[in-house]
């Protein structure tokens, strides 16, 4: 049996635990079959302003809240394009802040970087180091590295940055917004962006940029902002409650009812169930070493991720064999990623996941690798 052979409907609600795309609500996904309407004039202006309102909230921001109909990946682009006019500095430390590194060699940038090893977090001290020998129109930085469940200081390496005043703060937070605390306009992020896909539990095909005013008046001189990722394109149409382009309309309308509901939990009741979330699945993978299986969370202690948590697999025990067996159970874990493959799994506890049902998993992978 290949993972390929069922489908969503012969498993119930509550046992997916990908760390992306995640499991989203059946009120949520019901949202999506609402009839089209126009993306242009007065009923979809008002229905922009509403979505407006709900994203400012839960992103903790005054300023606006740009939506894209693609993956976060435009929106690293987008932030390339906009902040970058010669030479940047990426932060790496797992596949998807090097893949940050890669869109700015590919938008024609000199690209230095900041390399630690996978499964370890950056320093703002060394960042700072970095920043007196070279000069940078921007850093790059994953706030959490799904590939890894680390969970980088965004906020100490933006004060640092911002030690150098023409020096922009670029954050992928795709899994960290809706899991983590994060405040782009207090901590000095110049670009936040995130996806739907992630704890955000909504489907895959839009993603959110938050812009600084800094970001933003950077963008008006960019040589090479392009056109479909142009962040002036988006703050023209953003003035009038449009689109920049024709979005998902769908899954903007499955975005209205996850705001709602988030609101009404909380971001910071929303940001305490990921931390109870991922504290348990830590404790899970110390019980299961003291019985005698030795696991081990791959992030240090203090830099570990509330979404994700990546877990080192005993030696000979293959990583697709261990999510294989979890699927065969009728439930999904997520494998290890890239140079991690055959040696971890990801479990991706976040969303609208709950206790009970992250026990539920806990149980099944204590059963498959017992």
């Amino acid at each position: 049996m290949t993972q390929t052979a069922a489908g969503p409907a012969d498993r119930p609600y509550g046992r997916f635990f990908l760390p992306g795309p995640t499991e989203v609500h059946p009120e949520v996904l019901a949202a999506q079959i609402r009839p089209m309407m126009s993306h242009r004039g007065a009923n979809s202006q008002a229905f922009m302003r509403g979505i407006q309102v709900g994203l400012q909230s839960v992103f903790c921001t005054a300023r606006p809240v740009f939506i894209s109909t693609s993956s976060a990946t435009g929106l690293m682009e987008a932030a390339v394009r906009n902040a970058g006019r010669t030479k940047i500095l990426s932060l790496t430390n797992g596949a998807f802040s090097e893949r940050f590194a890669a869109i700015g060699r590919a938008c024609n940038l000199e690209v230095d970087t900041y390399e630690v090893a996978w499964g370890e977090a950056h320093d703002p001290s060394v960042l700072r180091t970095h920043l007196e020998n070279g000069t940078y129109d921007a850093i790059t930085m994953a706030h959490s590295e799904t590939s890894t469940g680390v969970l980088n200081d965004i906020r100490g390496l933006a004060a640092v940055a911002h030690d150098v005043p023409d020096t922009l703060v670029l954050v992928d937070s795709v899994t960290g917004f809706g899991a983590a605390e994060v405040r782009p306009d207090e901590w000095g992020i110049d670009f936040l962006l995130t996806g739907s896909q992630k704890a955000f539990a909504l489907p895959p095909g839009l993603s959110f940029g938050v812009a600084s005013e800094r970001m933003m008046k950077r963008a008006q001189d960019a040589p090479n902002r392009g056109y479909y990722f142009d962040l002036v394109f988006f703050q023209k149409n953003h003035d009038k409650d449009q689109s920049p382009t024709t979005p998902a309309l769908s899954v903007l309308y499955a975005l209205e009812v996850q705001l709602d509901r988030m609101l009404a939990e909380g971001m910071e009741a929303r940001w305490a169930r990921h931390d109870e979330m991922a504290v348990r699945t830590w404790a899970w993978v110390d019980e299961m070493r003291s019985s005698g299986v030795p696991l081990h969370v791959v992030a240090p202690e203090g830099y570990r991720s509330p979404a994700v948590t990546t877990v080192r697999l005993p030696e000979g025990v293959n990583g697709p064999d261990v999510t294989q067996a979890v699927f065969d159970r009728d439930w999904l874990v997520g494998g290890g990623y890239g140079q991690f493959k055959e040696t971890t799994i990801r479990v991706g506890h976040m969303g609208d996941h709950t206790m009970d049902e992250l026990n539920g998993l806990l149980a099944i992978l204590t059963e498959v690798l017992s």
